[in-house]
Formats: C-alpha cells, structure tokens, sequence
C-alpha cells in the first residue's frame, strides 16, 4: 500500500465507469484482454457490504491461512458458540470457548484485542469508513493479528477502495505470472512497481489476477 493509495477514500463506482476502468486495463496492458473478456464486471466499489467492521475484520482473522471451505466451517463454530460474532459477545467468551470452536492461541489473542479495541468508544476504529488508508493502517497495524493483508482486504471488500495493490497477496503474484505468460516467480517489490501505472484503480487489477488464477 503505497503512499499514492493511503490517500484513496472510497468513491462508489457505477457499473459504467467499472466497464470504462476495464476497458483502461487493458489499453494499458493487453495480457489482461483474455481474463477481462471472459470475466463479469468487477465488484470493488460497486457493491455495498453492509456487514459491521468488527464482523469483517474478526471473520478475516479467523480466516487466515484456511482454505475457503475450513474457513467458513470455523466461523460459523464461533458465531455459534459466542451466539453472534460482535465485540461484546467475543469478549465475554472464555479463551477455552474460542480454541473448542477451533480458533488457535494467536486467533484468540487477535479476536480479544480487537473485541477490546472496538469495545473502547473512543478508538478511532469507529471511524473507519471516514478515514484514509494510511489512517486505517494507523489504527489496525498495531493490533495483534492484524498485518497488511488483512487490512488490503479489509479496504478493498469491505469499503470499497479502488486503489489498493496487495502484492503480497500470492494470488494476486500467481495470477499476475500466468496473464504475462511468466516463467518464473515475480517478486513483490517488483510487482509493486508494475503496478503504479494503474494507479488509481489497482484494486480492480488485482481483482482480475485472481481471476487469472481461475480462468488461464
């Protein structure tokens, strides 16, 4: 997340200018015709998320590192257990609770900071949606469990901000190597610099490596 996108606040997009951003990828780079072609419209921006901050963020850190279908399993087990997944009922839940609905050690540390964070009426993370970037990077990085992927993900699919570039999301580096037709591994710093010239709508480019992933 580069200084240019810790600027970006979200503006909605409509279908047209969506379409109208597609069509910019590929004028500025034609390997991603195929993927763009054979892909729907690009939701970032478009589509609103109604769920709560605390859902999004506490639902990504009970995904990490699991595969979609083990995700889902595990949040569900939590949602049970607590008997909603807020910051009031995730705080009240003993340490013993999160782990019996397959939570780790560190989930659990993660899940109850951010429960007391959000639980503290005069932490910025009530002002998420009214913040920038860099703002909201200020506010989540420091809390355990919260690194910058998570926090890309966070903007992109929860506030809808067009401008993030989340190379380290390997996806993203997967799907970028088969649009190019690449042999080897791209490195994230370079992927970085690749990625300026889309600037302001990187989010969308990222969208569609992973689509490449499926697709190519």
């Amino acid at each position: 997340m580069n200084t240019q996108a810790s600027r970006s606040i979200k503006k909605s997009l409509t279908p047209s200018q969506a379409r109208k951003i597609a069509r910019t990828i590929v004028a500025q780079d034609p390997f991603f015709e195929e993927v763009v072609k054979n892909s729907s419209l690009c939701p970032i921006g478009i589509e609103s998320n109604n769920e709560p901050h605390f859902y999004s963020l506490a639902t990504s850190i009970l995904s990490q590192q699991l595969s979609t279908k083990a995700a889902s399993t595990i949040i569900q087990r939590v949602e049970t257990a607590a008997g909603g997944i807020t910051p009031k009922k995730i705080a009240s839940m003993k340490e013993s609770q999160l782990r019996a609905a397959g939570a780790s050690g560190a989930k659990v540390r993660s899940l109850t900071e951010l429960s007391e964070t959000f639980l503290d009426r005069k932490s910025p993370v009530h002002r998420l949606h009214t913040l920038n970037d860099e703002e909201i990077e200020d506010a989540l990085l420091p809390l355990f469990g919260i690194g910058r992927w998570t926090i890309e993900m966070f903007l992109m699919f929860k506030l809808g901000r067009i401008d993030v570039w989340p190379v380290g999301d390997l996806g993203v580096r997967r799907g970028w190597e088969k649009i190019h037709r690449m042999r080897s591994e791209i490195t994230p710093k370079k992927l970085d610099l690749l990625g300026e010239k889309f600037s302001p709508y990187r989010s969308h480019v990222a969208w569609y490596c992973w689509r490449g992933t499926e697709l190519l």
